[in-house]
């Protein structure tokens, strides 16, 4: 077997239209539902991350569903100015950066942020090549 990429991931968060509203807002991505409407997910690139609400998780799951138990990497197609204007304009707190970090592709840029569920968000740029 070879992995070739990651389709989706998911998050247990405590409330989903928080969480769908502040991905949208702040981070661009699309609240999306699926399974006859029932279930919840937000849309970016090719990937999804389903939401499940904290008590009312879907079978199977993850051995301990925790809210605020995730430490996520975006790659951002903007500069980290441009984040950094978007995180100002949202009003949303900034953890930490701009500093450097090392990427699955090699150097990159990074600006930390926390979502409304305390997960670490760290919203990354490849410099050009």
């Amino acid at each position: 077997m070879r992995i070739a990429r990651l389709d989706h991931l998911v998050l247990t968060v405590r409330d989903i239209q928080r969480t769908a509203t502040f991905y949208g807002e702040v981070l661009g991505m699309e609240h999306i539902l699926f399974g006859e409407g029932r279930r919840h997910a937000l849309a970016f690139g090719e990937q999804k991350i389903n939401l499940h609400e904290h008590g009312h998780e879907f079978d199977p799951k993850a051995a301990r569903p925790t809210p605020g138990s995730a430490d996520l990497c975006f790659v951002s197609a903007v500069p980290p100015e441009d984040t950094l204007t978007r995180l100002r304009d949202t009003d949303t707190p900034i953890e930490q950066g701009p500093i450097p970090r090392t990427g699955a592709l090699g150097p990159i840029t990074s600006i930390y942020i926390r979502d409304p569920d305390h997960n670490l968000i760290e919203i990354a740029h490849y410099p050009p090549t």
